[in-house]
């Protein structure tokens, strides 16, 4: 572990407790101010020296709970999954302050008080970790508090883990080395450039290492003491959520299913129906517009209804602006031979002659995707998800990739935000494979956000 993160750590304690007393107070001084006081006056005075002395109990007790809630942890998670930790761990902290209240009301009683407190302390908190998190930005892009990383391994995955440490997407690691081989001649280089370069981390880029060689090379960095990764093969990506237990005495490791059973698939229902729902009510004068300009453009229908397969291989109709000529299924075959897309089953191609002009706009846009909402509030799609693919594709599929049908299609998803422009099929899928494997709703709300910022630069997928 790094000096950097092991500080940033150290601090958020304080910072939050601090931020916290700050929230408690600001809303103090709002609710005695001249202009609250005047449109409703407080029931009774709350001596400020009182308030403090309470403040510091319930700060005490923020902290405790955000604790609880894991945001103190070494391990560094999107920003979005932070904000939703601190929200639930701020709920919690104000519901026992509520019923402490309601078992003691000699503490106060002010409501506005309470619901200020909370709202600040949610903001205040948020804020902070948010400049904490820019400074130690711009620490590592200055190369300070970067991890050293030895890299081993050589092929694909190597070297392009190798060109984005060269590119700038650093993470959290500076390339010190690289070890084509772990021969034996690759073991002696190894623990000559640990000895000589002092490396904080290995990274085996190689899902073919026989497992003595594997296991070797653990016991390298558990006696130098150093972080030690490796790049999940295609079972670890498929397989998800393993879990160690003991079976007729022996111990066993066990597949679990997917993050997106029971309780999982209750709270993304929840939130694809609130969400489509608001969407398609505020999108609706948009909608009407677009349908005018494609009536304008061009001949046929304002909407496209084509076959796709969604969760268990179920077959549905999805929903699109129509950017394309009528016939346009039927013409594919006559083009498959400029598909651009050769990786996979997947087609492409960039300059369709198929497209209609205001088509090329709602498709760079992606604004031709917005009525799938109508898909997501009928429950054949969700608002995250692998992308649906047609009835041909799916034939095409390999085993491995049948386990994106195991989920509902989403509107966006990993593939579509990773930053990348040109991701082969068995990458995208391996990332949506990832992500239906560790879902989180806090994942879910990073995507969404991520979305436009993606499409408007042009990266979207068409």
């Amino acid at each position: 572990m790094r000096r950097l993160d092991i500080i940033t750590a150290a601090i958020s304690v304080p910072l939050d407790f601090a931020m916290v007393l700050l929230a408690a107070l600001t809303a103090y001084s709002l609710r005695f101010s001249g202009s609250i006081a005047a449109l409703r006056p407080a029931i009774a005075d709350l001596p400020s020296r009182d308030f403090f002395a309470i403040s510091v109990v319930i700060a005490v007790l923020w902290v405790l709970c955000m604790a609880i809630a894991g945001l103190y942890s070494f391990r560094r998670r999107q920003a979005i999954a932070d904000v939703g930790r601190i929200i639930l761990a701020s709920s919690a902290a104000v519901t026992t302050i509520i019923i402490t209240i309601f078992f003691r009301r000699e503490l106060f009683s002010s409501r506005f008080i309470v619901l200020a407190g909370w709202l600040l302390g949610i903001l205040f908190i948020t804020v902070a970790r948010l400049l904490v998190r820019a400074v130690v930005s711009i620490l590592k892009r200055r190369g300070i508090g970067l991890q050293k990383l030895i890299v081993i391994g050589s092929g694909n995955i190597a070297d392009q883990i190798i060109s984005d440490l060269y590119a700038g997407r650093r993470e959290r690691y500076m390339l010190v080395g690289r070890i084509p081989e772990f021969t034996p001649d690759g073991q002696a280089q190894l623990e000559a450039m640990i000895a000589e370069k002092h490396p904080d981390a290995l990274l085996l880029a190689s899902a073919s290492l026989p497992q003595a060689d594997l296991l070797a090379l653990l016991n390298i960095s558990e006696l130098q003491h150093l972080d030690f990764a490796y790049v999940a093969d295609l079972f670890a990506t498929h397989v998800g959520h393993l879990e160690v237990r003991t079976m007729f005495g022996q111990p066993v490791v066990e597949v679990k299913r997917t993050k997106l059973d029971g309780w999982g698939r209750i709270w993304k229902r929840t939130f694809d129906i609130l969400g489509s729902t608001v969407l398609l009510l505020m999108l609706l004068p948009f909608f009407i517009i677009f349908a005018l300009l494609i009536v304008v453009d061009s001949r046929g229908p304002i909407f496209a209804r084509l076959r796709r397969i969604g969760e268990r291989e179920h077959q549905f109709t999805l929903v699109k602006f129509r950017s394309m000529i009528q016939n346009a299924h039927a013409l594919k075959p006559t083009l498959m031979d400029k598909n651009e897309r050769g990786d996979g089953p997947l087609f492409k191609m960039a300059h369709d002659p198929r497209v209609t002009r205001i088509g090329r706009f709602l498709r760079r846009t992606s604004i031709d995707e917005l009525p799938q909402l109508w898909n997501v509030l009928r429950g054949q799609m969700s608002l995250v998800g692998p992308r649906p693919h047609e009835p041909e594709e799916v034939a095409a599929y390999q085993p491995w990739h049948r386990k994106l049908l195991t989920i509902k299609p989403g509107m966006t998803g990993m593939a579509q935000v990773s930053g990348r422009a040109s991701l082969s099929f068995d990458d995208e899928a391996r990332l949506d494979i990832a992500y239906l494997e560790n879902w989180s709703f806090a994942t879910d709300l990073m995507i969404l956000l991520r979305t436009p910022r993606v499409v408007f630069s042009h990266r979207a997928a068409v």
